[in-house]
């Protein structure tokens, strides 16, 4: 099937790998101008990719998507749809033509941002406001605003940049440590804003880890321990545990991850919320890492039967990293198996069955992290089998997304598919070699954990 996309890129006669990065540079920064996001200007673009796109092999990602929308100014499902019989010419306007008939729009995309942006400092200083005049009392207001930002942060902190929400999360934390801090606060109302203290705290640890800073990442996870222990909340407690396991697997220490995973299963023996079956995933997974196959089964076969008797509770209505959707069940239990060199047909599918659990981004449970991680076990699991188009298949999506995305986990992830490259029977193929260079070069750039 030919594309429009690539009778549109024919008619244009960008069929020339450089020639097309050009004009895909030229939109991106476009569209960065238009949008005032500054990450899209950065984006780029593999020979590799650009074949797989305009021989119809592989569809854009994320960010790839928009800026193809805006160089053809076409929605990219049409894009990737077969060309018509009658060829299209590009719509007057497009990023590369000329547009003398272009109608002005009442309102730019950059005075929109604008608006959005003065409204968002209203808002801010209007809930000030609001909390100042609650001074001689918490307040049922005051309460609310920061139980609802909690809410609104957790819910979408696996679906966006880091960038887009770390400044609402450091200040909503700020907010509820004065309020600890004043002393104004009832016994019952100390108890909540512990708790509220406690997820903001734990998310912020995972954003410290997610910027490469494990450092950091566990005092933020130790405070949000204290804070739940203050709250007397047990599912916090185990949860904090396991965020420290987290933070202890993405940095290299397993022994620390697996010890701060079974102490949450301890804690958390008389729960019932998807918290006690993240905690088996994180113990199969750090010892995985140790080469320890009885424990993996042991803490797999564990997780199953726990989700069997699994109850939502408050920390699963939260949703994003505070639930453990079957999913992410799967996915942790074939990174195990993946660490231990399992190649078999059967974890080939689970693998496969991740991957498509994480592919829609409408999907209440999706996650960008977590999607990269679950095809990057892919590729690890067929390039144990040989399989080097199949690896390079799974992983090419993770290495297009953009520098706000590429947090500590999802590079490590790729790095694991980059070193598996180094060894066995494709090494030396040309295509291995240039998927290590690739994957290089997504590590090099600018990251999320590094300013640019």
């Amino acid at each position: 099937m030919v594309t429009l996309l690539r009778s549109l890129i024919d008619q244009q006669g960008w069929q020339d790998h450089a020639t097309f990065l050009h004009e895909y540079r030229k939109a991106a920064s476009s569209l960065a101008k238009e949008t005032g996001d500054p990450s899209l200007a950065s984006l780029t673009l593999s020979k590799s990719t650009f074949d797989r796109w305009y021989s119809g092999k592989a569809m854009p990602q994320t960010d790839a998507r928009r800026v193809l929308a805006h160089l053809f100014k076409r929605p990219v499902p049409q894009l990737l749809a077969e060309a018509p019989a009658a060829p299209q010419p590009a719509p007057s306007g497009a990023v590369g033509t000329s547009a003398p008939h272009d109608e002005p729009r009442a309102t730019s995309g950059a005075d929109l941002q604008r608006m959005e942006r003065f409204a968002a400092m209203a808002a801010r200083r209007a809930i000030e406001f609001a909390m100042g005049a609650e001074r001689n009392e918490v307040g049922r207001e005051t309460l609310s605003h920061l139980q609802d930002q909690v809410r609104r942060i957790a819910e979408i902190y696996t679906r966006v940049p880091l960038g887009q929400i770390l400044d609402d999360m450091t200040q909503v934390q700020d907010m509820t440590f004065r309020l600890l801090e004043s002393g104004r606060a009832k016994p019952s109302e100390s108890r909540e804003l512990y708790l509220l203290a406690a997820l903001q705290s734990g998310m912020l640890a995972k954003a410290s880890h997610d910027l490469s800073d494990p450092q950091s990442a566990m005092m933020q996870a130790r405070t949000a321990a204290v804070c739940a222990d203050q709250a007397e909340h047990q599912a916090m407690r185990a949860w904090v545990r396991g965020l420290q396991s987290l933070i202890s697997y993405w940095a290299d220490r397993p022994e620390d991850a697996l010890h701060y995973a079974r102490q949450g299963a301890d804690l958390g023996k008389d729960l019932r919320g998807s918290v006690t079956v993240w905690l088996a995933g994180l113990e199969s997974r750090a010892a995985a890492l140790l080469s320890d196959a009885t424990t993996v089964r042991a803490a797999n076969h564990r997780a199953e039967e726990l989700r069997e008797r699994t109850t939502p509770d408050d920390l699963d209505s939260l949703g994003g990293n505070f639930f453990f959707p079957p999913v992410k069940q799967t996915y942790y239990e074939v990174e195990a198996n993946v660490l231990l060199g399992d190649s078999s047909a059967d974890l080939i599918r689970r693998a496969e069955q991740a991957v498509q659990g994480f592919s829609n981004p409408d999907d209440p449970n999706w996650a960008f992290g977590d999607e990269a991680g679950s095809r990057s076990n892919l590729a690890l699991a067929r390039l144990y089998t040989g399989d080097l188009d199949g690896a390079a298949e799974a992983v090419h999506p993770v290495l297009e997304l953009p520098p706000s995305q590429r947090n500590a986990g999802i590079i490590a992830s790729a790095q694991r598919v980059r070193a598996s490259l180094m060894r066995g029977p494709v090494r030396d193929a040309s295509a291995a070699r240039e998927l290590r260079e690739e994957i290089a070069e997504f590590s090099s750039r600018p990251t999320l954990g590094r300013t640019r």
